[in-house]
């Protein structure tokens, strides 16, 4: 498995994203189970999650605690880093809502180290800005976090270049990652790319191959990736992570997966070498 850092961490090129597992339409747990510890077989050592990956109202944080469950029956459980995230609610009705106030994402902070049976968490993520929150509060809760040792790392989440710069003044240029949307699909990131390589900061595209319901279509939407796959002998799939992967070292794919071979799938993507001419192409789509 190749690796990337986030922070001063070492972890898999491509990791885990969690949500599938847990939201509407989920498996059953065996197979969910089944699916991380694929991912640990394989050599992933990056898991993402968040509270609000959960389908009932009463059930929140159900992917922290089925991951908690998957890494601790299996050997390799204890080399991952968990990055999840605080601020996004789900009130179980299929909506999503928002909770940016310190209040909130401190007390979402201790029900998640609850959850994952840690001291701290590896890499917590602001989830969303709250317009009812002014943005410099919500990520000092998440400072104040790092300062106490409750967090080991501190992120955010689907943030523009200027939040960007603003969360990591707020962190004395802690910031180690954002994660935000990027797929062929949506390419609105791109400067939040561009700017996170100049800070050597981890980008974390999330629905990198275009979400849960359009992952596998996107040898059909996209034409130039089945072509290109089809020149490799691989999946479009693993065309699209590898392309990522290419537009520079900081960026981390998390593809969501609830089954054992979409995830040892996504995985080959780190072996597979694209030409100057082949990411042009993708490029231009």
């Amino acid at each position: 498995m190749h690796t990337r850092r986030i922070g001063d961490v070492e972890v898999s090129a491509i990791g885990l994203g969690g949500m599938p597992m847990s939201i509407e339409g989920r498996p059953d747990e065996a197979r969910s189970l089944a699916t991380i510890h694929a991912a640990l077989d394989a050599g992933v050592t990056l898991i993402d999650t968040a509270d609000a990956y959960h389908r009932d109202a009463h059930e929140v944080g159900h992917n922290e605690t089925l991951i908690a469950k998957a890494l601790a029956s299996h050997d390799l459980g204890k080399d991952v880093l968990v990055a999840t995230k605080g601020g996004h609610l789900r009130p179980g009705d299929g909506s999503w809502t928002l909770d940016g106030s310190p209040r909130h994402l401190k007390e979402a902070c201790e029900a998640s180290l609850r959850r994952l049976g840690v001291a701290a968490i590896g890499l917590y993520q602001f989830h969303r800005p709250d317009p009812r929150v002014p943005y410099a509060e919500s990520v000092g809760a998440i400072r104040d976090l790092l300062d106490e040792g409750k967090i080991l790392m501190a992120g955010i989440s689907n943030a523009n270049p200027e939040r960007i710069g603003q969360a990591n003044e707020i962190l004395g240029g802690r910031l180690v990652s954002v994660q935000n949307q990027f797929s062929p699909a949506f390419r609105s990131s791109e400067p939040e790319l561009r700017l996170c390589d100049e800070l050597g900061i981890a980008f974390l595209p999330w629905s990198p191959l275009g979400g849960i319901s359009r992952a596998g279509e996107l040898g059909s939407a996209y034409a130039p990736f089945a072509r290109v796959a089809e020149a490799h002998g691989v999946s479009p799939q693993q065309v699209c992570l590898a392309w990522m992967l290419a537009k520079s070292p900081v960026v981390v794919p998390i593809p969501g997966s609830s089954r054992p071979e979409t995830i040892r799938d996504s995985l080959g993507a780190v072996g597979l070498v694209l030409g100057a001419e082949e990411i042009a192409e993708l490029d231009a789509v």
